[in-house]
């Protein structure tokens, strides 16, 4: 029994002395630091990879992405057409429509191009188009969290960009009735928007011209230009004002209301300078509800 304990004793020895000869502990250490060494290096490939991938996406994101956007805000009333590029600098053709199911629907002659760019803590979009837009047209960018500010800075002369009135028959009713000619100009000293938890908020002024409209319900060759201007105050709740005149012209329109969380409200109306009113009889009926000589606008 003593020489079995001795023998089990000088056992072990044996063993210990074999593993310190051999070195097959420090072996096993080593190797174990290896696979952590060789985890974590994984671990960060995986990673760059990731961020790799995602930055390539930014980079290279399609204009799809930014005409989808658009369409998705304008709930399909603006689109940008055939969109070529990336976000950054693409290219597409801007088209009005009626909205979902519509099949109305109108594009601008040529092709609008932009570029976006980082600006500060928040980004630069430069647009141009050579037959509507005054030279580069800069909106200045701004999220936040539950916010979106957007400012349009003024161009020279505070003109922004002037359009065919003819476009205005892609929204549907009633413009592709009234099947207008002239054009539509856009001035501004600036104006911002900002939307902040489903309100729209206004800072600023832009004025919306009708320059020498006509249109197919009327014999005149022109019926008058006119102007639709919004104030934006953001003190004032929230609530902008809407303002109607009548620059010249037979057809005399005036109004004004608001447009604030609850949508546009307007009231105005419609009238025929003297010795008109035959000429502008059909019309009258189909800008509002007539009532004699005039025809009231209701909107809200």
């Amino acid at each position: 029994m003593i020489r079995t304990l001795i023998g089990r004793k000088g056992s072990r020895r044996g063993w210990a002395n074999t593993v310190a000869a051999t070195g097959w502990g420090e072996s096993t250490y080593a190797e174990l630091q290896w696979d952590k060494s060789r985890s974590a290096a994984m671990r960060w490939g995986v990673a760059g990879a990731v961020v790799g991938l995602l930055i390539g996406l930014v980079a290279f994101a399609p204009a799809a992405w930014l005409a989808g956007a658009v369409a998705s805000a304008t709930n399909q009333r603006l689109l940008l057409a055939d969109a070529r590029g990336t976000i950054w600098s693409g290219s597409a053709v801007p088209v009005l429509t009626g909205g979902p199911g519509s099949r109305d629907a109108s594009a601008l002659p040529g092709r609008m191009e932009w570029t976006l760019g980082v600006k500060g803590l928040g980004f630069e979009l430069r647009a141009s188009q050579a037959c509507c837009l005054n030279g580069t047209v800069v909106l200045e960018l701004r999220p936040g969290l539950g916010r979106m500010n957007v400012t349009l800075v003024p161009s020279q002369g505070g003109w922004i960009g002037q359009w065919p009135s003819a476009w205005l028959g892609g929204l549907g009713t009633p413009f592709n009735t009234l099947q207008l000619g002239g054009s539509i100009r856009l001035t501004s000293p600036g104006i911002t928007f900002e939307t902040v938890e489903g309100r729209t908020l206004v800072r600023g002024r832009a004025d919306v011209e009708l320059v020498n409209a006509s249109s197919r319900l009327s014999t005149l060759d022109s019926l008058g230009s006119y102007r639709l201007t919004l104030n934006g105050d953001a003190a004032s709740a929230g609530t902008s004002q809407l303002n109607l005149s009548t620059l010249e012209g037979a057809l005399q329109l005036t109004g004004s209301g608001t447009w604030g969380a609850g949508g546009v409200r307007f009231r105005g109306e419609a009238r025929a300078a003297k010795g008109d009113d035959a000429a502008l009889s059909n019309l009258l009926n189909i800008i509002g509800r007539r009532e004699g000589a005039r025809s009231v606008i209701s909107i809200g």
